[in-house]
């Protein structure tokens, strides 16, 4: 009874009662939005007594299996009671990389400190590739790298080094990275660069050479006369048609960019946003042409549902809280072929969340 009673205040809370027939996300139109509905079943418990810490990271690789990464040294004494001498509850912290299938089965877990690279002090960000390859960032004081693994863990490869940075203007060294994306026509790796520094910076993603570096507006990063990237540079996330999205967090805008480093076009969001800015992440959504881009929102907690062509906003999904649903400092979100949303929560959120897709319907006047 209590399911469904969430189940039913969920669907309110995210837009309306009864749809008027769903229309195929691959046909956008004026006046339509995509609708969720919060799944407080997903994921299902953990194995072992295990309890997350801040979820920093979200991604959906190619087989729709949802990837976390959390905060194990985020969990409280008495949430990691088990490992503590002597011990004084049953539970402990995964490793911070939880593999799950759509339907919220963990699959595999696997991270931490290893021979060979150096593993983030604050785990920050996860991307996986069109060839399985997990991407892993940081945002310590000392987090300058960006590491590569394949789907079992193994190590591959690491670009930037552990507490070594040297600025917006430096090729070699990264600055608190805190997301990445892939694009396999080329090979190239997109940093969002970072916590830091300001900047997008560019490598290939097979042997980490440095290609190209670039600013707010395309310009060199700190150029007099240009609004420059706030700190952080928060994500980056490439289209089917070649654009690259970046989260200028706290300037509470989306910046478009062709691969090269073109500017293209900026999205802004809740413009009166204080605080940690309003745009911390975004994804597009899963129909032919990526009609539109979802924005998880840290500081107002909720997703933004935006045109991808205009920016214009079509609605949002969640509110501060606690129950399922709500949210408190939603930090990644990540999308399946589906449709479906994933979120992660950070600061005392510390969990993940799936938004089933229902559909498009017509916006609300």
């Amino acid at each position: 009874m209590r399911g469904r009673a969430v189940a039913a205040a969920a669907v309110f809370a995210l837009g309306g009662l009864a749809p008027v027939g769903p229309v195929p996300a691959q046909q956008p139109a004026d006046g339509l939005a995509p609708r969720f509905q919060v799944d407080p079943r997903w994921p299902k418990p953990l194995p072992h007594h295990w309890v997350i810490g801040q979820a920093a990271g979200v991604a959906v690789d190619r087989h729709d299996h949802i990837w976390v990464v959390h905060r194990p040294r985020t969990l409280t004494g008495d949430e990691r009671g088990a490992v503590r001498k002597p011990g004084r509850a049953p539970c402990c912290a995964p490793p911070p990389v939880l593999e799950f299938d759509v339907r919220g089965n963990l699959l595999q877990a696997w991270g931490g400190p290893g021979p060979g690279y150096d593993w983030p002090l604050n785990e920050h960000g996860i991307y996986v590739d069109a060839d399985d390859h997990v991407w892993i960032g940081g945002n310590d004081q000392k987090d300058h790298q960006v590491l590569k693994f394949a789907r079992d863990g193994k190590f591959l490869l690491q670009i930037g080094r552990a507490d070594v940075t040297g600025g917006d203007d430096d090729t070699a060294h990264l600055g608190r990275p805190a997301n990445v994306s892939v694009d396999l026509g080329t090979n190239e790796l997109f940093v969002a660069d970072g916590y830091r520094n300001h900047r997008v910076i560019v490598f290939d993603a097979l042997t980490g050479a440095y290609k190209r570096h670039w600013g707010a507006n395309g310009r060199p990063p700190g150029e007099p006369g240009v609004k420059g990237f706030g700190t952080p540079v928060h994500c980056v996330r490439l289209s089917r048609d070649g654009l690259l999205y970046v989260c200028d967090r706290a300037n509470n805008r989306i910046q478009v960019f062709r691969k090269d480093g073109t500017f293209v076009r900026e999205f802004v969001v809740a413009p009166d946003t204080r605080g940690n800015g309003s745009v911390w992440d975004v994804d597009l959504s899963h129909d032919a042409p990526q009609a539109w881009l979802y924005n998880a929102d840290g500081e107002n907690n909720h997703v933004w549902t935006l045109r991808r062509d205009s920016g214009k906003v079509l609605g949002t999904f969640g509110r501060h809280g606690r129950e399922p649903g709500q949210f408190h400092w939603v930090h990644n979100l990540a999308v399946d072929s589906k449709g479906n949303i994933y979120t992660t929560e950070v600061d005392t959120g510390k969990r993940a969340q799936k938004f089933v897709f229902l559909g498009t319907f017509p916006v609300e006047k």
